[in-house]
């Protein structure tokens, strides 16, 4: 699995170094111009392979979910962006949960014992909530998650749920930061009151993900 990893995110890179200009963001707006076209013209084969795509990042925990949420963002809008990027989100990581399960077992029980001694306490503390504040506010990374959560108890439906609920409210953040940013035309832009209120609501997420798992932890 480690060198299945490796070798994608090779070929990820060398495929970046090859095909993507300087960082510049007529370049990058010039690419986005490209699949809004293809999305025009092929609805609904863009949303599927996007879908496809989503998954199978976020089940082999590759870098790039948080890029492919804000293009989600600037190519599906809010609403038909949430569906997609959520129930794609939720599908990988309960993939990679049940890779870890039954195949990773062993591998992750020598590799992560510390954070999953810490986990397995907190599961039997507070159970699903525990799982539900994760989602929120991680202490481990989100892949981590997936893959010490593998070697607890926790039903898939109830970890498809949970997570899918958790999830939630980053990922409406970070479309609504997607849309914002296709709307960039110059570097001046960014001082739009769009823009603020876009980097307002991705500095008081972490904030207000603590407040609303300690609000169901007391009830």
């Amino acid at each position: 699995m480690r060198k299945l990893l490796f070798a994608t995110l090779v070929v990820v890179f060398v495929l970046l170094i090859i095909y993507l200009p300087p960082g510049s963001l007529a370049a990058l707006q010039h690419y986005q111009a490209q699949f809004t076209v293809w999305h025009q013209q092929h609805p609904l084969q863009t949303a599927v392979v996007f879908f496809l795509i989503y998954v199978v990042v976020t089940t082999l925990s590759i870098p790039g979910a948080t890029l492919l949420t804000l293009l989600a963002g600037s190519q599906f809008g809010l609403v038909q962006g949430t569906v997609l990027v959520a129930l794609a989100a939720t599908c990988g990581a309960t993939l990679a949960m049940l890779i870890s399960r039954y195949l990773l077992r062993d591998w992750v029980q020598q590799r992560f014992a510390a954070p999953m001694w810490a986990m397995n306490k907190g599961m039997e503390r507070e159970g699903l909530y525990y799982l539900f504040a994760l989602r929120l506010t991680p202490v481990f990374p989100f892949f981590l998650i997936n893959l010490l959560m593998g070697l607890t108890s926790v039903k898939t439906l109830h970890y498809f749920a949970v997570s899918l609920v958790g999830m939630l409210p980053a990922i409406v953040v970070y479309l609504n930061a997607g849309r914002e940013l296709s709307k960039l035309r110059t570097l001046s832009d960014i001082l739009s009151p769009g823009m603020i209120v876009m980097f307002i609501l991705l500095g008081v997420l972490p904030l207000v993900s603590r407040r609303i798992a300690e609000r169901f932890r007391t009830h």
